[in-house]
């Protein structure tokens, strides 16, 4: 699918939301992010998450990022989920040794099971080599959870890249764009949505 340049997505949700570039400080989840970055850390940290989220920030956008986003001493669940919860769209960064990784799957779960929007990109990896493995570690209801969140993120339309041979600025411009026309999107339908109950409301009143 071939995606126009990020400028004109940056400005169009800017003009939806009127959001401004800021610098950026040593956030918490205590404030609201727009974008969780769901990924493996040792596969994609120092590159395409890392590099995503800053350009996302430079766009300004709020992405969460675990290494970026909390301090030594926060509790990872009480970090990670209420982030995921409360975040408008998910970007899961797949890679070659994501599906090893519990954190990885429970976040891509919850992110489903939150029913956000999810942009996957599937980084030195392809779909069909994503599995849920059992290793005896995890029980089968795990299992079901983890398998169903996965097989729902490849039916996903997303991004592919490779990091040896792809073009990183044409890749990081692609995915700002992506991200930004999704939440342009929710936005609008929100805005919908709350004109509607307001014009409902009204007509209750005068009935």
């Amino acid at each position: 699918m071939q995606l126009r340049g990020a400028s004109s997505a940056k400005n169009l949700y800017r003009k939806i939301l009127q959001v401004q570039p800021k610098t950026r400080t040593h956030a918490t989840t205590q404030t609201p992010c727009d974008i969780f970055i769901n990924h493996r850390g040792i596969d994609t940290k120092k590159n395409i998450a890392g590099l995503l989220d800053d350009h996302l920030h430079r766009m300004g956008l709020r992405p969460f990022l675990d290494s970026r986003n909390m301090k030594p001493g926060d509790r990872l669940f009480d970090k990670i989920n209420p982030a995921i919860r409360n975040c408008k769209i998910g970007v899961a960064v797949f890679s070659p040794n994501y599906c090893d990784s519990y954190f990885c799957l429970h976040e891509l779960a919850l992110i489903m099971e939150s029913k956000k929007r999810v942009i996957p990109i599937f980084c030195d990896v392809k779909p069909s080599q994503l599995r849920v493995m059992d290793y005896g570690t995890r029980s089968a209801e795990q299992l079901q959870r983890f398998s169903w969140a996965l097989q729902e993120a490849k039916n996903t339309v997303g991004l592919t890249f490779d990091t040896l041979t792809g073009d990183w600025s044409h890749f990081l411009n692609t995915a700002t764009d992506a991200v930004i026309k999704n939440l342009a999107e929710l936005e609008a339908e929100n805005s919908s949505n709350k004109s509607t109950y307001n014009v409902q409301a009204v007509q209750r009143r005068r009935e």
